[in-house]
């Protein structure tokens, strides 16, 4: 039954099925591209070449409208954000792309920006490069609009229209109070000027990631990767002009909408105009502040999503297990690659994972990642990983090398394969603590390893940047072997 417009809105977490039994999505011609095909394509566009990505063979198509900050090749170097995708493109043929003038999509004129309409064409153009005739709308943030517009001028092609951490407007006017007041926009400029394609927006963004310095650096090779300083301001002085209010009553399709209560980049109000001015609108509020859609909790909106498109609300796809948790890296790894040139130092890094690889091995340990200099595992019992650390400390310097270590052992939340949670971030902050040579753990991991035959030395409380409370850290001193 549709609300009409005026009526007071009302927020579920669950969704219920139109009555219309007929199944949202799609709509598509032409043959099924393999599951996690990766190829970056191009589409051509009367004003240039879009690139896109096909990933998955699900029943219905799905494009992903992304916002300014959109790079289809660097996306995946990010654990959280191909999760997400990934997980999407099990119920839908997902369809990516960068839109023209970011990422590897061909540049525009930054003096004459292409209209929001002219930007829409390229949802057109890819999905007639891969011969969808009707495609889910997923629209993120900046993205929205372009989501929304496309519903309602082609009807005709889009089967349902999903909405995340987005707006109608962004600049606050007598009638709409939640968005940027006209003081701020000038050092909102100047912040999103100072701080892209350094990381530096991560804790507006992603609050949860804030302490983690392998996504922070991430996030500013994405930044980069997908616009020039110049280019984000541009981009952002033409997005606070818009305003698509007077189109919302004209969509028309099956709408979700999600938004999380405490996003302070766009403030929750701007989800609920949304859900009260969208015809039949479906409105979930999601707890958390995060304005990223991949941070966060992200499998409470990959529920919402799924059961909005089929009907059938998933079980949780992570579990949560006890692990403990190993981090390695080389120390003075850069003074060593510049001492030993590209060649050499290539060269001795691999003689070094294969001696890390065979002693996971050796020690049961499941390797999770390898970031160059470093590796991240985790294994199921705490004696087993000091074992395994201590003898790859050993083994590497044969190379003339040393690495330190980190152990924690906690609750881990398994996130296909990747591992995440707080027993995560506490080994890194462990690690960072130890010196070369060092094999270093918590108090959880030796309490647990009592009568093992291990050895330590209390090196008293550390603070560990980003956790909260003081923790008591040991150093391994004398390892037996089993």
């Amino acid at each position: 039954m549709k609300r009409e417009v005026g009526e007071p809105l009302r927020v579920t977490r669950a969704y219920s099925r139109q009555d219309d039994a007929t199944p949202i999505g799609r709509g598509r011609v032409g043959r099924s591209l393999p599951m996690h095909d990766l190829e970056t394509r191009y589409a051509a566009s009367s004003d240039g070449h879009v690139a896109y990505q096909v990933i998955g063979d699900g029943p219905r198509d799905l494009v992903f409208v992304p916002n300014w900050g959109s790079n289809v090749d660097v996306m995946w170097e990010e654990p959280s954000l191909a999760h997400f995708l990934r997980r999407l493109a099990t119920f839908s043929r997902l369809l990516c792309f960068d839109k023209r003038g970011t990422g590897v999509s061909d540049p525009v004129t930054l003096d004459a920006l292409p209209t929001l309409e002219q930007w829409m064409e390229d949802v057109r153009s890819v999905m007639n490069a891969v011969g969808s005739s009707r495609t889910v709308l997923l629209g993120d943030s900046e993205g929205g609009q372009m989501a929304m517009l496309f519903a309602a001028t082609y009807p005709e092609r889009v089967s349902a229209l999903i909405l995340t951490n987005t707006a109608a407007r962004h600049l606050r006017d007598v009638d709409y109070p939640w968005g940027l007041p006209a003081r701020s926009v000038e050092p909102f400029l100047q912040k999103m000027r100072e701080l892209w394609g350094t990381g530096g927006l991560v804790e507006l963004m992603a609050p949860s990631a804030a302490q983690d310095e392998r996504f922070r650096r991430w996030y500013g090779r994405y930044e980069r990767s997908s616009l020039p300083p110049r280019a984000i301001n541009a981009y952002y002085v033409s997005q606070l002009q818009r305003d698509l209010r007077s189109v919302l009553p004209t969509i028309q399709v099956p709408t979700l909408v999600l938004h999380r209560v405490g996003n302070r980049h766009m403030r929750v109000g701007h989800g609920r105009y949304l859900a009260e001015h969208i015809p039949g609108a479906k409105y979930v509020e999601l707890p958390g502040d995060e304005q990223f859609f991949h941070s966060g909790d992200t499998e409470m909106m990959l529920g919402e999503i799924e059961e909005f498109l089929t009907g059938i609300r998933p079980a949780a796809e992570f579990d949560r297990v006890l692990s403990t948790v190993l981090f390695t890296d080389i120390v003075d790894s850069t003074e060593h690659a510049a001492v030993l040139g590209d060649r050499a130092w290539r060269a001795l890094l691999d003689t070094h994972n294969d001696i890390v690889r065979r002693e996971l091995g050796r020690h049961r340990g499941q390797e999770i990642k390898s970031s160059g200099d470093g590796f991240l595992a985790t294994f199921d019992g705490p004696a087993r990983a000091i074992r395994c650390a201590c003898a790859i400390r050993d083994e590497v310097r044969s190379l003339g090398i040393e690495i330190r270590a980190g152990l924690h052992t906690g609750e881990c939340e398994l996130m296909g394969d990747d591992v995440g949670g707080i027993a995560v971030h506490i080994g890194a902050r462990v690690t960072k603590e130890a010196d070369a040579g060092d094999v270093l753990v918590s108090s959880t991991v030796k309490d647990l390893v009592a009568g093992s035959g291990i050895q330590f030395v209390d090196l008293g409380v550390r603070a560990l940047k980003g956790i909260p409370g003081d923790w008591r850290l040991f150093a391994v001193e004398q390892c037996r072997s089993t």
